[in-house]
Formats: structure tokens, sequence, C-alpha cells
């Protein structure tokens, strides 16, 4: 079975975040870079996979070359070689299209349900209508049987139990497996895996970006005793205006 894993280079989750040229980019310096939360479930269930079926594991990232500490620690993790399309990863669209260029061939295509730095959630789906087959997301658990995949998923107010043919996309979230950390061994055997560097399908992106925007800090707390239900309420429709 082929597996690949799709991952994504983000900023690690206590970043600061800040934005420069006039608040259309983002500001890299001093950030640090990690794999994708939601990714490293999907890179962690496909290594699990090599290891009980003997699976070949392919991580693929859309990045520039600031990208491949973060590829290269995958590599560590367990994964066999490495595919870095050479292009910022500018919108979704735009990344489905290079990861659907690259995925014919493989049995199991596999990522997190999102990213976290844009949240759009919606690639696994684009890719799988790219390539014309199923797409399932979020997925908490996923065993291969022959060439039938067993998932369960989540939906609101409970679980849902899915079973699809390979070839399949499929959209990771915790607790599909547990992180993995890179050993010395790994780290080591990581620096001479193959990551093949290749050029993008096409360099057109349908999203300009015009601002970023930081979330409006917090307003002051303002405490009202729980025996004035009378201020509380029109509080609530004067100033919170949510009455």
């Amino acid at each position: 079975m082929k597996i690949l894993v799709c991952i994504s280079h983000v900023p690690d989750t206590t970043s600061k975040i800040a934005f420069v040229d006039s608040n259309t980019k983002f500001d890299t310096s001093g950030v640090q870079f990690i794999i994708g939360p939601y990714d490293d479930y999907a890179l962690a269930r496909a290594i699990e996979l090599k290891e009980t079926s003997g699976a070949t594991v392919t991580v693929l990232n859309v990045g520039l070359i600031d990208t491949e500490p973060t590829i290269r620690k995958a590599l560590a993790i367990g994964a066999d070689d490495a595919i870095r399309v050479n292009a910022e990863p500018t919108d979704s669209l735009f990344v489905a299209a290079q990861i659907a260029e690259h995925a014919k061939g493989y049995d199991l295509i596999l990522m997190g349900r999102e990213s976290i730095d844009f949240n759009s959630g919606v690639v696994h789906a684009m890719v799988g209508e790219m390539l014309g087959i199923p797409s399932v997301s979020p997925v908490m658990k996923l065993d291969i049987e022959g060439t039938k995949a067993k998932m369960s998923k989540e939906i609101e107010g409970g679980k849902e139990q899915v079973e699809a043919n390979l070839p399949l996309v499929a959209g990771c979230q915790e607790p599909i497996a547990e992180w993995k950390i890179p050993n010395m061994r790994g780290i080591m055997s990581a620096r001479t895996k193959p990551l093949k560097v290749v050029e993008p399908k096409s360099t057109e992106s349908s999203v300009v970006t015009q601002k970023f925007e930081l979330p409006a800090p917090k307003g002051a707390v303002k405490m009202i005793s729980a025996d004035n239900v009378g201020e509380l309420v029109t509080r609530l429709k004067t100033e919170a205006k949510v009455l």
C-alpha cells in the first residue's frame, strides 16, 4: 500500500502573530514553525500502518525552501521520502490542485482535517473531487482491511461509522493516533532520505490578500451582582446587544 501524507508548515501555537507591508503579509521574524498538529496525527497513523502492513509513506508539502526543516522532521518520524512543491501555499484551491497533481497512484491520501493558520478545512474535499475518489473528514479512527477503509468520523452530537473503497482521501484528527517524536536514529536517517523538489502545476492563485487584522483586544469585565437581574438584562440589551 502506498500512502501519501500532506503536511502543512505552520507557526507554533505559542508564536506571537504580527503583520508587515501594510498588514498584507505575515511577519515570520522569530516565529517557530511546526508540522500542522492535525497533519501530525495523519502522519502518525500512516507510520502505524507502515509498521503493521509494510506500507510505504511519502510526505508532500506545498511550500518554499524554508519548509524543508519541517519536511525533514516528518522524514525523521518515519516517512520514506518526500516531495516539496516549490510554491507559496496562497489559498486552498491552489494547494489542492498541487496535491492532486502528485497524488495519483496512491492508495491512501492522508492530511489533517484543517491547517491551523487558515483553518479552512476544505483541501481534502477538493483533492477528492479533483481525483474523483471519496473524501472523508474529520476521521477519528482509520483501519484498512484489504482494499477497504473503515473509519469513525465525528458528527454533531455523536460519531458516524463509514466504509469506503481505496483510493481515499481522509482528513484526520485526534485520537486517530498518538503523536510520534523523532528519535536520534530517525533524525540521522532523515538527512539522507530522498526529498524531491518539483515546480508547481500552475503559479496562478484565485485569491488576493488585501489585508490581515488581529482580533480586537478583549474589553474589561463588568461584574454585576447576582441579585441585580434588572441591570444584567439592561446591559445585555444596550451594551452587548445580544437580547
